[in-house]
């Protein structure tokens, strides 16, 4: 059986979520000896007892092949930690999600994204402003990721299509229960040009209880959060907090002081968040001019994963070998490997004292 199957057996059971899964991992070494575990080795991995009751009833009423199966002919792609594809920005955040489902599709320049967030009871103020932005977005290769729920999600969902461009949500519930239902065709051309996104098991209903969760998601893959309006106690905030939390940048629309969808955009600005003002200035302050620069290295040299990866790490600044270690966390026989390709690229080169840097200043040589 697929490996994964057992990764999705564990993410269906209440509970086990990255923290726990870890420990499975690391007392077990496979999923699938910890699946067929008994209950004294399921508690010496860590397991509270509550826990290992729910395994042990997962495990006798699941007919885990006809599941994997079922998931199987749905088209559903599975994503796990171990996967080479597993998103890079989505990596770096605390305790990502160990499995996750995606309908549609994922690629390469989805990394380079940016999270509309709002009120479900969006003005026309606040309308304006995220179509304006999503379109602009979408123009200029940036992958627009929202919620997909009622006003502003929903108007960057569709904007972003509308321009021609990819945009993803993620979901509250698992990726084959649309919510709500009145974006069932919203999410079938999302499908088309981005995908459904969930770390909830397929089947899960929408529940007001998994939507703060998901927000964290939201947030951790883009590289910043754009917050249209907010009231008080909108799950927009959330996301904002997430995403401060996850080291991105986040911005708020100013609004009116009279204005109640504004009370928590304003906060947000006065608690440090960047004030939106225009698509433009969002681009440059994120450097996202550097994103044409980066694919056409990527295309013309045929970059590998890992040495992507190593390439953005050391793309603002010279980096220690060590340093470089420590952020990708691979042993340093594998980055001086990459390190060394790299060089023979011409895509990097040495800066003295170990240190090594991004050679990306000379456009036409990429272009």
């Amino acid at each position: 059986m697929d490996p994964k199957a057992y990764w999705v057996a564990f993410n269906s059971i209440k509970g086990v979520g990255a923290v726990r899964l870890r420990k499975i991992l690391e007392h077990f070494g496979d999923l699938s000896i910890a699946w067929h575990a008994p209950a004294d080795a399921l508690r010496q991995a860590g397991l509270p007892e509550k826990v290992v009751e729910r395994v042990l009833l997962r495990r006798s009423k699941l007919d885990l092949e006809a599941y994997w199966a079922k998931i199987q002919k749905t088209g559903v792609n599975v994503l796990i930690w171990e996967d080479e594809e597993y998103p890079r920005r989505l990596r770096e955040i605390h305790n990502p999600p160990p499995v996750f489902y995606v309908r549609g599709s994922l690629v390469m320049e989805d990394e380079w994204a940016v999270a509309i967030v709002g009120t479900r009871r969006v003005t026309s103020y606040g309308k304006q402003v995220t179509q304006e932005l999503a379109s602009f977005l979408a123009r200029n290769g940036i992958t627009v990721i929202s919620g997909m729920a009622r006003g502003v999600d929903s108007i960057a969902h569709e904007s972003a299509l509308e321009a021609g461009g990819r945009s993803l949500a993620i979901l509250g519930c698992g990726v084959d229960c649309i919510y709500p239902s009145e974006n069932r065709q919203l999410a079938e051309r999302m499908m088309k040009c981005g995908g459904l996104i969930s770390d909830y098991a397929l089947g899960t209903p929408p529940d007001a209880r998994n939507f703060p969760p998901r927000n964290r998601l939201i947030s951790g893959f883009s590289l910043a959060t754009v917050v249209i309006e907010a009231g008080e106690r909108s799950g927009a905030l959330i996301t904002a907090s997430f995403a401060a939390e996850q080291g991105r940048e986040v911005f708020a629309v100013p609004g009116t002081i009279y204005a109640p969808l504004s009370v928590g955009t304003n906060r947000l600005i006065k608690q440090g968040a960047q004030p939106y003002t225009s698509p433009q200035e969002l681009l440059e302050l994120l450097n996202f001019e550097m994103i044409d620069e980066q694919r056409a290295v990527r295309q013309v040299f045929n970059v590998e994963p890992f040495e992507d990866e190593i390439l953005t790490i050391i793309r603002n600044e010279p980096l220690h070998v060590d340093e470089i270690c420590v952020r990708c966390e691979e042993p340093v026989e594998k980055v001086s490997s990459a390190l060394v390709m790299l060089e023979l690229k011409g895509i990097v080169r040495q800066a003295g004292d170990m240190k090594y840097q991004a050679i990306m200043e000379n456009r036409e040589k990429y272009g």
